[in-house]
């Protein structure tokens, strides 16, 4: 069996924000890996994360992002408590949100805001265009619609600090690490000379 410091055991707490138990369980798992440990808890983390999505967030706060005073966004992002509201990594989670929405632009916070109005006309000129197997059609086409509104869906995004993830997972990160389940619950864009 490897050795397993203190020094790695507190560094794998802190960054998968678990206990010192679970962090030394994991390395004793991985057998001293740290990555394979750090993995092993970041899956468990989000594992935890989809099962606090269901829980209420009334507490919170709204931040904004202004950018050369020429654009800006200001965000409604929501928690449990507002003990985790007040921390430093909640105030700093809203402002990436802020500054994600003033540089992406999204028009809808999840799938499920988007107007069905707004689909409906999206599908119906998917199909009219539509030049596969029939057998595929429909396969094809929701897939279609799901690219077409990717980059419109806040959630969808790509994270603009670190594209590898979306802003959901960035957001199920930050659940995982807190224990709190947090929404986005709204959000404004402005640009200078811009109406909608």
């Amino acid at each position: 069996m490897a050795e397993i410091s203190v020094e790695q055991i507190k560094k794998l707490k802190e960054l998968s924000g678990a206990g010192l138990t679970d962090a030394k369980k994991a390395l004793v798992e991985a057998d001293g890996d740290f990555d394979k440990a750090l993995e092993a808890m970041r899956k468990k983390g989000l594992t935890k994360a989809e099962k606090r999505g269901d829980r209420e967030t009334r507490e919170g706060l709204v931040d904004s992002y202004i950018h050369d005073g020429r654009l800006g966004a200001i965000v409604e992002v929501n928690c449990e408590t507002s003990f985790v509201a007040k921390t430093d990594e909640f105030k700093t989670l809203a402002h990436q949100i802020a500054m994600q929405v003033a540089s992406m632009a999204p028009l809808y916070v999840s799938e499920d805001d988007i107007p069905e109005d707004v689909r409906a006309a999206k599908m119906k000129e998917l199909e009219e265009n539509f030049k596969g197997p029939e057998n595929m059609k429909e396969q094809i086409l929701a897939g279609q619609a799901k690219k077409a509104f990717s980059d419109k869906v806040l959630m969808n995004q790509p994270y603009i600090l670190d594209d590898s993830k979306t802003v959901e997972q960035f957001i199920k990160e930050a659940i995982a690490k807190t224990g709190e389940n947090i929404t986005v619950r709204q959000f404004k864009r402005i640009e200078l000379g811009v109406t909608e």
